[in-house]
């Protein structure tokens, strides 16, 4: 289930992260959040590609077959 944050709700997370972890460690905390989901994407994007070429050698195989 997907939650709406929008805007207000957006603005009020980046308070609170201000608050807690101060000005100097946001720029820090925001450039270890990006590479977590960059690293994240990069994975399931492999896992992807691995799960497409079996379904593509799979179609290969059964038209083979025929």
């Amino acid at each position: 289930m997907m939650s709406n944050i929008g805007i207000p709700g957006l603005i009020l997370i980046l308070i609170i992260a201000l608050v807690v972890f101060g000005p100097a460690k946001l720029p820090q905390l925001g450039r270890a959040v990006g590479d977590t989901l960059r690293e994240f994407r990069n994975s399931t994007k492999g896992v992807v590609d691995d799960i497409t070429e079996d379904v593509k050698g799979e179609k290969k195989e059964d038209e083979q077959k025929k």
